[in-house]
């Protein structure tokens, strides 16, 4: 397999964006405001040095040091009652921050409350293992090793656990292009029929959005549907008006020639 070359723009060339749109934020609210989290907020705090802490979405947030994510996940286990270890997920903030965000999500099945808590990794540091304290934490750390590359201590089988062994780079990196790199392109052809059969088979298709007028099994082709599996022509329709031929009562029936692109938010 040749080497992966990570790219760092490959988030500012995605084939399809939104140039309005403005991601929505969700509130944070005091710890004070819920009897219970505030309760929980003064045990942490004189255990654990926190960074921030508040209430998002009935949750109780707290973000700790990564060096402390072991103890913390073992703190809210056994000290508060978090019974539950739902998730581990990793988020890559490298490009903007340097850091993953690192998110456990914790349910208290005797107070019924969720917390979160969250740690900061640089790209060469590595997490301690919470394996021992929950079980699932197992396949959740390998999925997070596998897909984000997030290196992880003391954990007793830490592989692969989607992607084939011998893959190059991690898939859910930002700057791992979402159609997959040029090793990913060849990789089922290297490995089925091997490399001196890439002139006869060619590099593999991984654009999802990519039409084919000569497939008719996706229903679709360029500029019109057929029904799945139709038989191929060249007949082509011309869809010039963007509304009925007889147009919509009260609407001012819009031409193709009349339509402009804005450059910019009125």
């Amino acid at each position: 397999m040749r080497e992966y070359k990570p790219k760092g723009d490959v988030q500012a060339k995605a084939y399809y964006s939104d140039r309005f749109w403005v991601a929505p934020q969700l509130p944070t609210f005091s710890v004070d405001s819920d009897e219970i989290f505030a309760e929980q907020s003064k045990k942490i705090n004189e255990n654990f040095e926190v960074i921030k802490e508040y209430i998002q979405t009935g949750h109780l947030v707290v973000e700790v040091k990564a060096e402390d994510n072991k103890d913390a996940v073992a703190f809210f286990k056994d000290e508060l009652g978090y019974n539950f270890l739902m998730e581990i997920a990793a988020v890559d903030f490298l490009e903007k921050r340097g850091v993953f965000e690192i998110v456990y999500e914790m349910l208290s099945t005797t107070t019924k409350k969720r917390a979160r808590i969250k740690c900061c990794l640089r790209e060469n540091q590595a997490l301690e293992s919470v394996n021992d304290h929950f079980r699932m934490a197992d396949w959740s750390e390998r999925e997070m090793y596998d897909l984000s590359g997030v290196k992880i201590n003391n954990h007793p089988y830490l592989k692969r656990i989607i992607m084939p062994d011998d893959w190059q780079g991690h898939p859910l990196r930002k700057d791992y292009p979402m159609i997959g790199d040029e090793a990913a392109q060849w990789y089922e052809v290297d490995k089925i029929f091997g490399k001196e059969y890439r002139d006869v088979i060619g590099p593999e298709n991984r654009d999802q959005a990519r039409v084919d007028r000569f497939d008719t099994q996706r229903y679709s082709k360029i500029k019109h549907e057929v029904p799945k599996g139709a038989e191929f022509s060249d007949t082509k329709t011309d869809f010039g008006d963007y509304q009925e031929k007889d147009g919509v009562f009260l609407v001012t029936k819009l031409k193709k020639e009349d339509s402009v692109q804005l450059k910019e938010r009125r």
